[in-house]
Formats: structure tokens, sequence, C-alpha cells
């Protein structure tokens, strides 16, 4: 293997596009394959402490910044990573994405994009301008591109482009690139040559909340039944793993697939709600047979999606139950052994967070191919270009 390629990550959370960087040239949708290490991610950044430690316990050889990025230098940033300016191949991250995400929208400076955490997006800029990578890549909500952020996202494009990246931006489904999620997220790429990125071409296809067509010549999108196969089943659900409380009978009541709309006096539960009152996660359960919703990485208490399966509390109560840590992973396409810090609520913190690892994988690899560090996107044994 020759020298690995330098990486910096800002906003790198729990690290879900930090190793998708790393196992960039893995095989797709193969667990086992962690690439042959071209790109390693040099530091990475954040305040979020609890996040950070997960990011060691996974990934132990990455040197780590905790801190306001507003207040972090981009010399420190390098300085710390062993790096001078033009020497990181990618500057790679998502900028908490709570000011653009629709859950935030209750919030009338959100509605109104005054929200002063978009000024992260600016932070990013100003790291591409003082470190020169030769690309970058950029994720978040894909409520950036909503009419309400036009100024913000606007900007940022406005700021990369002056940098002569010339920066190409697209929404992609995650489940579109073999990840068992109907998750949408917009990507912004560019590259400090000027050529223009080519988004990669999806693997994937099937039905979502938008459209009821699909591609026959790709891959069916992956269901949440084979995304948890094989994972062990337990006799007893946690205690923080039960749906209970003012819902808790409601929300076992719900099939799979349904959602609080069941109970409404359009469907055969019972009528207790008003039709298109609550947001569409708000007893929401898992389909086996279609990839998951949104895993959010805040809900409240009786927002889903939770296991199409019951289980009984302690007094033999029938409930809907939570996701379990294993089957988040498997939601994000995560390894089976990535640790998380924490415990279960902290696990979907900071997985709700996060790039699903073969979305993450899917851009990065095409980005290597068109900057010549990749062959070819079909994974021979010679995956180097030079």
């Amino acid at each position: 293997m020759g020298e690995q390629l330098p990486v910096v990550s800002l906003f790198s959370g729990a690290g879900g596009l930090d190793l998708a960087v790393e196992r960039a040239d893995a095989d797709p949708l193969d667990a086992g394959d962690t690439g042959t290490g071209l790109l390693r991610v040099s530091i990475a950044t954040d305040y979020n402490e609890p996040a950070l430690r997960t990011l060691r316990k996974n990934m132990p050889a990455t040197a780590t910044l905790s801190g306001d990025i507003r207040q972090v230098p981009t010399e420190q940033i390098l300085a710390q990573a062993g790096l001078r300016t033009r020497e990181p191949v990618l500057v790679v991250g998502g900028p908490p994405c709570t000011p653009f995400s629709k859950s935030g929208f209750w919030l009338e400076q959100k509605r109104e994009s005054r929200d002063p955490n978009a000024s992260l997006l600016d932070e990013y800029v100003r790291v591409v301008r003082d470190a020169r990578p030769e690309a970058f890549v950029l994720e978040n909500v894909q409520g950036l591109t909503y009419k309400t952020h036009k100024t913000q996202f606007e900007r940022l494009l406005k700021g990369l482009g002056e940098l002569g990246y010339n920066p190409q931006w697209k929404v992609l489904l995650a489940a579109d690139y073999g990840v068992p999620q109907l998750r949408r997220r917009v990507f912004v790429v560019g590259r400090r040559d000027g050529e223009r990125f080519e988004f990669p071409e999806p693997t994937h296809s099937g039905w979502s909340e938008h459209t009821r067509t699909f591609d026959t010549s790709k891959l069916p999108h992956v269901t949440c039944s084979q995304a948890f196969a094989g994972l062990p089943r337990l006799a007893q659900a946690a205690e923080d793993e039960i749906v209970d409380g003012n819902y808790g009978e409601l929300a076992a009541e719900v099939p799979p697939g349904q959602n609080y709309l069941w109970h409404t006096d359009r469907y055969g539960g019972r009528n207790h709600f008003t039709w298109r009152s609550r947001y569409w996660t708000f007893l929401l359960r898992l389909d086996p047979d279609r990839p998951s919703t949104t895993l959010q990485a805040q809900p409240g208490p009786w927002v889903g999606p939770f296991h199409w399966e019951n289980v009984r509390t302690a007094s033999g109560q029938e409930r809907a139950r939570r996701l379990r840590v294993n089957e988040m992973l498997r939601l994000m396409s995560f390894p089976d052994d990535f640790q998380v810090d924490g415990g279960r609520a902290d696990a979907q913190r900071q997985l709700g967070n996060a790039v699903p690892l073969e979305l993450g994988k899917a851009v990065v690899r095409a980005l290597l191919t068109q900057l010549g560090y990749l062959r070819v996107v079909g994974f021979e044994d010679d995956r180097y270009a030079g």
C-alpha cells in the first residue's frame, strides 16, 4: 500500500462520513471489507465530546479536536493533523443540520432562516479557503435546499465558487445506494481544479413517498427485514425500549407501516385522532418489506419509527418497542462492530445525526475515481490509479 492520502473532517460527530472516507474503496454492502486504506482521516473536529468519544472508539488512529469551530483557526486544525495548506486531499463534513431541518420549523427564527448556527456553513467555507484541499464534500439535510433557506444556501455556493471549486449539489436518497432507509440528504461537492463533479448513479431503486415508480434494471431497495436478518432475538425488552405512557396502547395497535392515522375515522383503528393532525412519524411503525423512514436523532416519546413487532411489559401488556442499537446500526449500513459511547438514546442521537455509511462511500468513491485515485468503480483487486 502506498502513502495514505490525508483528509480533514469538520463537524465529524460520531464519524459516519469519516468511516465512509476510510472505506470508500471497499466493496459496496460488504461489511467485512474495510478498504485498502487509500484515504486517512488525519483529524476530526466537533464541539460534541460524546460523539467524538464514539469516533475515537472506532477510529483510534485519528487525531481529534473538540471545540467550537468558530473559535478554532484553520491553522490549528492543520497543525494538529501535521498538515500544511494544500496538503489535504479532501475536506469533508456536515455542519449541524438543526437550522435547516423540518423538525425545527416550529421555531419562528428557523422558519425565517435567522438561526445563528447557520453561520457554521461560513466556517466550512473558511476552512476550505485556508486549507485549499484538492476537493471537498459537504453533507446536510434536504431542508438546506428549501426556499426558506435560499439566502444561506446561495451564500454557501457562492463562497465555494469564488474559491474556484465549481461546487455541484444534489439531493440523494440513501435507499438508492443500498442503505435500508428512505433518508434524503443534500451533498455539495467541489474540485480545486474547477472540473465539474458528477454524482454517482443509483445502484438500487424502489418506490418512496414521492414516487411509486422504480427502475427494474437496478437492485431493489433493501428492506428492514433484510437489514435485520441474523440479529439476535431477545426474550425481554429493556425498559427504555418500551413505548408506553399516554399513547402506549394506541401505538401497540398500529399495524406495520402505519402511523397515528390508523386511529382516525378513515382507517380500522380507534377514532382517536383528527386526520392529519400530527407529524407523519407520530406512532409510526416500520414496514418489514420496505426500507425504514429517516432515523431521527432526537424523537419525542411517541415518534417512530418503532419496530413492527410488539413486546410485553412485566405486567403482560402488549406494547410497541423502540429500535435497538444493533438495529439502528443496520439501518445506517454501519458495521455490526461499530461501538457507540452511551446508551440507547445516546446511540440514536449520534446515529440519527450521522451520514449512512454506504451513501457516504458512494459519493467519496465517485470523487476519488474522477480525481484519478481509483481506476474504476468496479472494485477489482487493483483499485489504485497510480
